[in-house]
């Protein structure tokens, strides 16, 4: 944590060094007072000195005042500091996590991911910012109160040499019986997240199998497991402060009866009892927050560790220091044996993958579910890198190119359509910013977009459709409508290769006509990547590739595999009639 610490609050060296100023300024001042407060009773109001009582009594003002300043710049200061360092870490996190692949996205997952760049980092914030409270005033208002007391009487000091190892053995007790449920807290709520994105994510699911009931439970499991944990961890709590408050209470009463034995006796003055009695406050007040310092440290220990693990997780698609790029670009796609596993994996999804695609032309991809035809489209915008052979535009390695470069020479349309949250516009220009509207709307023309975008328009009063509001998701959109306007965006961008991967499998016969003739124009001198489970889709595409457990076993035209290819004859047959496959 001191490392993360150390590295992020570096830019703020000046809060840090103001936050040490004022805490130093301010401990003093309250060490001072109790000093004065003394003099005032022993000087002034024992002896019936007003003059003294008046004098001091401002000035014992004037310092608290000055007290209160210290302590508010040092607040502020502290917060100041530690929240930056949280937006910061915040920030470099995102930004890290968005140049994962989809290998370190799936080694994570969501919901980890998002604990660790929210719950986690507030975490080690709320430590830091703690830490700065106490940094510099404890061990000063430990050691300095222990001094002063022994200044006011060594005899009497001796109740705090007694109660001292108490307060540190009750200390160390709890630390040890925390730190386990620390440790466990982030996995509880790493569990929860992952249940409630499932079931917020896959409601629809749930409604139509009717299992409300039984994800509910199941949330509420997790819910009372993340419950007990806090009990547990709270009722450790709720025992620490009065323990602790019982053992200087009994120290604050020792003193008041051996401090009173030594008044009578004349070998300690009145005022020095209550100079003595507030040192001693000072002094387990001080034990008391050190020890909540090691109470929090566990898990802000866990929670950084967290984070540093995703730091240290480097991507594994990365752009090459020296890039390549391809000038006056046609969109010549070529796999050369193309290999790809998973980490760990025994087997390798794909094996010897060997075609090209040229501009102009449709090449599509058929098979099974499962034999490796969206992994294959994966590998074209670098979501995965090929682990053997080379993926290649206009016969330059994709892994040579920048990944931003890559991106404008290629439109993805996936399998399962996402929107984002916003307006239909910020949708569209996420395929190009500087689009214009007459760009937009010719877009949402060819993908067969606009009259079920004028209706809803029309239904929710908007006058411009491209400022229709778009559910987190596109969940107020079906999911033929999205896969359109996912097509719309990709349009937007205007690629030299398209990449559909399933992406008309939610339209209707006639909508879905429409489209791939709306479509040929504008792909006439592209590259279009078609994969689909329908052979009525791709039956007119200038090459099939036949896909089977990673491999390609047939290639060539409709008629040519129809003619010749065993397995896409059986996936013909399964789904055309002799007829409808020989037209």
């Amino acid at each position: 944590m001191f490392k993360l610490m150390k590295k992020y609050l570096r830019p703020y060296t000046l809060e840090v060094l103001a936050v040490l100023f004022f805490q130093t300024l301010q401990t003093i001042a309250t060490l001072y007072l109790p000093n004065m407060n003394a003099h005032i009773i022993d000087n002034g109001v024992v002896k019936g000195d007003v003059d003294y009582i008046w004098r001091e009594g401002i000035l014992m003002i004037v310092i608290a005042a000055g007290q209160i300043l210290c302590s508010v710049l040092a607040v502020y200061f502290g917060a100041k500091a530690s929240f930056s360092m949280a937006r910061d870490i915040r920030r470099d996190l995102y930004s890290h996590i968005q140049n994962y692949s989809l290998r370190e996205m799936s080694q994570f997952g969501a919901p980890t991911l998002i604990t660790r760049s929210t719950n986690d980092i507030t975490q080690v914030q709320n430590v830091t910012n703690f830490l700065f409270t106490l940094i510099i005033s404890a061990p000063i208002m430990f050691v300095g109160g222990i001094v002063l007391s022994l200044e006011q009487d060594v005899v009497l000091s001796g109740v705090i040499a007694a109660t001292f190892p108490i307060i540190v053995i009750v200390a160390l007790v709890f630390i040890l019986k925390m730190m386990p449920y620390f440790r466990k807290f982030q996995k509880k709520i790493d569990r929860m997240n992952e249940v409630l994105r499932e079931q917020i994510t896959g409601v629809r699911v749930v409604r139509a199998f009717t299992k409300e009931n039984v994800e509910r439970q199941r949330f509420h499991k997790v819910n009372d497991d993340l419950y007990i944990l806090n009990l547990r961890t709270g009722r450790a709590m709720s025992l620490l402060f009065p323990i602790f408050m019982l053992i200087i209470n009994l120290s604050l009463l020792a003193i008041l009866w051996f401090g009173g034995i030594r008044v009578s006796n004349g070998d300690m003055e009145i005022g020095a009892i209550t100079a003595f009695m507030t040192y001693m406050m000072y002094i387990m007040m001080a034990v008391l927050m050190s020890s909540m310092v090691f109470v929090m440290m566990p898990r802000a220990q866990v929670s950084a560790k967290r984070i540093r693990k995703v730091f240290s997780t480097k991507p594994s698609v990365e752009d090459p220091e020296v890039p390549a790029k391809i000038e006056d670009a046609k969109g010549v796609l070529e796999f050369s044996n193309v290999e790809f596993r998973y980490s760990g994996a025994e087997e390798p999804v794909l094996r010897n993958i060997s075609f090209t695609a040229k501009p102009g032309q449709i090449t599509a991809i058929i098979g099974s579910t499962g034999c490796g035809k969206s992994t294959l489209l994966r590998l074209i915008p670098r979501l995965f890198d090929a682990t053997k052979g080379a993926v290649c535009i206009d016969g330059v390695n994709l892994k040579s190119m920048r990944l931003a470069d890559l991106s404008t020479l290629v439109g993805v349309i996936p399998q399962k359509s996402f929107l984002f949250s916003g307006t239909l516009e910020h949708n569209l220009r996420f395929g190009k910013e500087d689009a214009t509207r007459e760009e937009l709307l010719k877009a949402l023309e060819i993908s067969q977009s606009l009259k079920f975008l004028e209706e809803k328009a029309s239904e929710s009063g908007v006058e411009d459709l491209l400022q229709l509001e778009v559910s987190q998701g596109g969940t107020n959109f079906s999911g033929g409508q999205r896969q359109r306007l996912s097509i719309a965006r990709a349009i937007v961008r205007d690629p030299m290769i398209y990449q559909f991967d399933d992406s008309f499998s939610a339209l209707d016969n006639l909508t879905d006509v429409q489209l791939r003739k709306a479509l040929t124009a504008v792909t006439k001198d592209r590259t279009v990547i078609i994969v689909a489970q329908r052979v009525s889709t791709i039956r007119h595409a200038d090459q099939i590739l036949v896909m089977e457990k990673g491999e390609i076993v047939g290639k060539g035209t409709h008629e040519e595999l129809l003619a010749s290819n065993a397995t896409y004859k059986e996936i013909v047959n399964s789904q055309l009639s002799a007829k409808e496959a020989l037209q």
